[in-house]
């Protein structure tokens, strides 16, 4: 399955040229069961991305286009009343929304209502849905893959730290090198559409065998003082909570398991580090100066900081 890995990487870098480090990320996300946040311009491929990881995982698919006028009912489903049936028991009949895939899309996040992101929040963080006091349990795997548009674009709502702490990692593609986008532009077959190459049960246990990947004391301790600095100084208005310790933890591994390691070193978790933090100490909106600088910016900004201010080998 390592060797698979290294084959879904060499596919996806078909289909996104000259990006490895982001989709190495990407594929990290995955493997460590968490969610993706994918925030750029229109037109950068975050779309292409998500559908060409459920092709090569072959997992189903589904795309929420994200507006001001979309309900949760919209994505989560709704429960039909038919008139006719005679047994009470089934009168209603759950209708399920597209939220019940395995990858699931959710196309400029930040342009929906509040309430339609708060819809969310429950499937992200237990993996099921809970309509009319029924719960409804999603299908495993199950990876939301998020894309926010830039704060400064009209019509934006900006997601609230409770949400963006749901997002195991963030990341953003950018503008291709030259060479890159040449080489895009010169491709024939941009359009043809990638094999399988992992099944949905070896998915879920490679997620496994990341969770059981070695790590030692040191990591532990080098982790816990990332986190605590952020606590501690002052330079850090949203410090890093116990969500992101464990992501940072599950991140790295999935990071050694990427690259083939079994075991887990203080280059996994810088490696992951800006990824996985950077949306999470991102000054918060009435700290940002008015369209001056992005929240990305910031968050990216401070998480390189900390991470340049804490030493891997300190005792």
């Amino acid at each position: 399955m390592r060797q698979d890995v290294i084959r879904v990487q060499q596919a996806l870098s078909q289909k996104i040229i000259g990006k490895d480090h982001q989709l190495k990320l990407a594929i990290t996300c995955l493997l460590a069961n968490g969610h993706l946040l994918i925030e750029d311009l229109p037109g950068m491929g975050k779309t292409t991305l998500s559908h060409a990881l459920s092709k090569v995982f072959g997992l189903h698919y589904a795309r929420i286009q994200f507006t001001s006028d979309l309900l949760p009912s919209d994505m989560l489903g709704v429960n039909i009343f038919h008139s006719h049936e005679q047994n009470e028991e089934k009168r209603f009949t759950f209708r399920h929304g597209p939220i019940f895939s395995q990858v699931v899309l959710a196309d400029e996040l930040n342009r929906a209502s509040p309430k339609t992101q708060s819809a969310l929040l429950e499937a992200m963080e237990e993996r099921q849905v809970s309509i009319d006091g029924v719960t409804h349990p999603l299908p495993a795997p199950f990876f939301v893959i998020a894309t926010q548009n830039p704060s400064y674009q009209s019509g934006t709502y900006p997601l609230p730290e409770s949400q963006l702490d749901r997002f195991f990692m963030r990341i953003s593609l950018g503008y291709p090198a030259w060479e890159a986008e040449k080489a895009m532009l010169m491709q024939r077959d941009a359009s043809a559409p990638l094999a399988q190459i992992i099944d949905e049960t070896n998915l879920i246990e490679m997620q496994r065998e990341v969770s059981a990947i070695h790590t030692s004391d040191a990591i532990f301790d080098y982790i816990l003082r990332l986190v605590s600095e952020s606590r501690e100084s002052n330079d850090y208005p949203n410090p890093l909570s116990p969500r992101a310790s464990r992501a940072l933890l599950q991140g790295a591994k999935a990071w050694a398991y990427v690259s083939n390691r079994e075991y887990v070193t203080p280059e996994d978790v810088q490696s992951v580090f800006v990824a996985i933090t950077a949306h999470r100490l991102t000054l918060s909106s009435h700290q940002v100066a008015n369209g001056q600088q992005s929240q990305a910016f910031d968050g990216e900004k401070l998480s390189q900081k900390l991470l340049d201010s804490v030493d891997p080998l300190a005792a």
